[in-house]
């Protein structure tokens, strides 16, 4: 190496090692550095000029470029110790807000608070500026997001894989008491927390036919002639784990056309035509749960999960063969996890890849994809198991419904040596249900082709068992397990209640962030006179908190002294937030026959959103809006009720409805709800819970004990008896005199005077066919609801159980879900991740001119 040459190198080094530096630095002065080049290199803009939504850009990149260098770190690591990798595959992923939980996990939250205050401006009027991605529809999607959280902060090697929707779940809006969808234009002003990877992008193919023929070895093959082809362009989101330097990857896929634009057609007039291929590959990423009421919803449903999953899919292969030279032990360093059925079609793609892209036989396929792939099943309702028309399936995806049949075929000639001539239990396994529209179904096919299947709770995984997928399991005993679900400590603890988490800390130290069991050293203070005290006024700060939102966005004044009752989840009928109306307007009756009855003060607030297609769930938001109306108007209520509906409920919502919490409504029909997680963080935050043993709320129950926890309703066992011997909802409506009157008030339009018939829907159901037994379970809640109204008339024994519910939920950290998962289904072992010497560098720099006038921020 010349003399100049090895100088230059040395100065590129030096400077590139120093650029390192400054992009991991976490000092006070390093950030406002970092916050005042990105407000001007990024945003183009100076204090002069900058906006919020600037300065939010600004410290959001900021905060990016120190995960960024872990993320690169911790890939790198991963890669040189061959490390088994977890494949987490989704087709939601409802994260939030991204730039209070990155602080959290890098320990940066108070110190960048005060860097700004510094600068005139509040980290919390800049967290709000943040759009929140709507990637998921409920549970499901924020389990996969906890998930991620915990496999970070765990240092499991691990990666997310969905699809990166242009328009998330809906914006909710409230007009005239109905639900409106509004677009999700999430990405309106930018993204700074992904990164596009353009160079990493996939094609995918779809429709056409295919042609079977013997290559030159006299092996017999199958090749896919696709009619069209979408192109999967991936986008990464850095997650962070907690006091730790890994930081591992969601990996999100947009649809993007390989002929964007067609000169020919736009040449000969065609203009519509010039650019149909675009409009047709971009569809796919376009909407999270399109409609499928139609037919043109149901292809497009299907084309999104297959793209997703094959994008993914060929993504592994290829960061597998960036370090091996085969593709015969991918099943030894890659867990694949089907996050529910809608990925269930990565089975007969990955079978599809290795046999007719990478030349496998079928046996070698077989083995590697059953030892790869891993089921969680997350629902006990048949409708919601996934089933597709052969017709359409063989439309769109020809090359798959020929490996599902020969899946089937060999499959079922098994069974068969299990279970000669027994053609009933045949036809229950066989992936394709027969009848007038053959069906394929796809938890069946995730059920063959894994080698575990989970519940998400020890009720719902008996149910799996001796219901749902009885047949499964007598044939393959072997592959079930349960996973209780678990909630992230560091966002719906440390993050959306930080009042109660530094009282925690300062009693217990901050150890509780990552072992949540410690939270039982509580119990400790239970009778202590101050720290009681102390817990009761955070929960009213938090109360008064939520109180000022309402105020501000419906204009309604409520009381915090009154019991927060709060139901937040999916509308749905199982979940049975109807049941909860028909408790406010018992008590709404009670006030109009006796105005001077005494009845605890409540404040009843709900908030989720309706499936746009599903009417029932609909018309029961706009009877909750109607209901509010009447009550919170009425002068002869006088303040003892209150009903809100929150808009748009969202995750970062979700922060403070949870702290601020008194009562959970976890009141599904016994059997309904797989597990739940709402009912979690609820308990983890101090709010005592009245629900039915249904999902987790059975082992809620458990842990925190049968007196501190308010039990209602029917059994499994019995719903189960009941429907057997013949449910007449009509017998507890001829015998009860106030469920009669609450159904009169609803039938003879009390509620909607602009239409009296409008909810006679509801009122019709409820009477002739309940199917989630409300009328039936209706005077246990009632008689519950008293018992919760008695217990929070004694202030120091509701204290006392609040405590009690927090100080026991430390089996719900996502953290011990992630851990089973981990020991008993991936088999994969936590990878530590150390930073290079010029990254642990302190480096001094000058304080930044990041600081601004008054005069400026105004």
């Amino acid at each position: 190496m010349s003399e100049s040459f090895e100088h230059d190198y040395r100065r590129l080094a030096s400077e590139d090692m120093q650029l390192k530096t400054e992009s991991t630095n976490l000092s006070k002065e390093a950030l406002k550095r970092a916050f005042a080049e990105n407000l001007y290199r990024v945003q183009g803009k100076d204090e002069y000029f900058a906006t919020l939504h600037d300065y939010y850009m600004a410290v959001a990149h900021s905060i990016r470029d120190r995960l960024t260098q872990r993320r690169i770190q911790t890939a790198k690591t991963y890669v040189q110790q061959d490390a088994k990798t977890v494949y987490y595959l989704s087709a939601e992923f409802l994260m939030g807000r991204h730039l209070g939980n990155s602080l959290i996990n890098l320990g940066l939250y108070e110190q960048v608070r005060q860097i700004l205050h510094e600068s005139g401006l509040e980290l919390d009027d800049l967290l709000e500026r943040e759009r929140e991605p709507g990637l998921g529809n409920g549970g499901l999607g924020r389990l996969a997001a906890c998930f991620l959280d915990s496999l970070a902060t765990l240092e499991i090697p691990a990666v997310g894989y969905g699809i990166r929707y242009e328009f998330g779940i809906f914006e909710q809006a409230i007009q005239n008491g109905w639900q409106r969808e509004i677009p999700d234009k999430w990405l309106n002003f930018g993204n700074p927390w992904e990164i596009p990877r353009p160079d990493y992008r996939v094609a995918v193919k779809l429709g056409g036919y295919t042609e079977h023929y013997t290559d030159e070895h006299g092996h017999y093959r199958v090749r896919w002639i696709n009619e069209q082809t979408v192109l999967g362009i991936p986008y990464d989101t850095p997650v962070p784990g907690y006091d730790t330097n890994t930081v591992n990857t969601l990996r999100l896929w947009k649809a993007e056309a390989s002929e964007e634009f067609n000169f020919q057609a736009f040449d000969a007039g065609d203009y519509f035509g010039a650019v149909a291929n675009k409009m047709f590959s971009e569809n796919i990423s376009k909407v999270l749960y399109p409609n499928d009421n139609t037919i043109q919803g149901r292809e497009l449903r299907l084309e999104q999960q297959y793209f997703f999953v094959s994008c993914s899919l060929q993504d592994i292969i290829r960061l597998h063969l960036r370090t091996h030279d085969s593709l015969e032990n991918l099943h030894e360093k890659a867990a694949l996890q089907l996050n529910d059925t809608h990925p269930a079609i990565a089975i007969a793609e990955l079978m599809r890849l290795l046999i007719d892209e990478h030349q496998m036989t079928w046996e070698q396929a077989w083995h590697i994809t059953q030892n790869a792939f891993a089921y969680t099943n997350h629902t006990l309702l048949p409708e919601a198991l996934e089933r597709w028309s052969v017709s359409l399936f063989g439309r769109i995806l020809p090359r798959h419904l020929e490996i599902i049949y020969e899946i089937n075929y060999r499959f079922l000639n098994y069974v068969y040596t299990r279970y000669p001539g027994e053609f009933d239990r045949i036809a229950r396994l066989s992936l394709i249900e027969e009848g007038q529209e053959k069906q394929v179904r796809m938890a069946h096919l995730a059920c063959v082709g894994s080698h575990a299947i989970n519940g998400v709770a020890a009720l719902h995984t008996e149910l799996l068992k001796n219901e749902l997928l009885r047949d499964f399991y007598e044939l393959f005993p072997e592959k079930f397990s349960n996973k209780t679900n678990g909630v992230t400590p560091r966002r719906w603890l440390l993050l959306a209640n930080p009042r109660l988490a530094n009282l925690i800390t300062e009693k217990i130290g901050k150890n509780w962030v990552k072992n949540l069991e410690d939270l039982q050293q509580l119990e400790a203070f239970v009778d202590d006179i101050d720290f009681r005290d102390r817990w009761w006024q955070i929960k009213l700060a938090n109360k008064q908190d939520l109180a000022n939102y309402i105020q501000q966005h419906y204009g309604i004044a409520v009381d915090i002294n009154s019991l927060f009752d709060i139901q937040v989840k999916r509308m749905h009928e199982y979940k049975r937030q109807l049941l909860n109306v028909l408790h406010i307007i018992t008590l709404y009756n009670r006030i109009k026959r006796h105005p001077q009855i005494e009845i605890f003060p409540r404040t009843f607030i709900f908030g989720g959103k309706a499936a746009p297609g599903y009417y029932m769930a609909k018309l029961i938001i706009k009877l909750i809006n109607s209901v509010a109306d009447v009550v919170n108007r009425d002068p002869d209520v006088a303040g003892r009720l209150k009903v809100i509906f929150l808009a748009n409920y969202s995750v970062s919502l979700g922060q403070r409805v949870y702290a601020a919490a008194d009562l959970s409504e976890q009141i599904s029909t016994a059997g309904k709800e797989a597990s739940g997680t709402g009912n979690m963080k609820f308990a983890m935050n101090g709010a005592l819970t009245i629900g039915t043993l249904d999902g987790a709320n059975v082992e809620i129950r458990q842990e925190v004990g049968a007196d501190n926890f308010f039990l209602f309703g029917l059994t499994v066992d019995e719903v189960s008896a009941l429907k057997a011997s013949g449910y007449h909802p009509q017998h507890y409506y001829k015998t009860n005199r106030e469920l009669q009157e609450v159904l009169q008030y609803i039938a003879r339009g009390y509620f909607s005077p602009e239409d009296p018939n409008l909810f006679r829907p509801i009122v019709n159901s409820l009477l002739h066919h309940d199917e989630y037994l409300l009328m039936a379970d209706y005077q246990s809640y009632i008689d519950c609801q008293e018992q919760v109204s008695q217990a929070y008339r004694d202030r120091d024994r509701w204290i006392r159980m609040s405590i009690l519910n927090t100080a026991r939920t430390g089996k719900f950290s996502s953290d011990r879900t992630i851990k089973e998962y981990c020991e008993e289904i991936w088999r994969v072992k936590s990878v530590k991740v150390d930073m290079d010497a010029y990254e642990r560098a302190d480096l001094q720099v000058q304080p930044s001119a990041f600081l601004l006038s008054d005069r400026m921020y105004r």
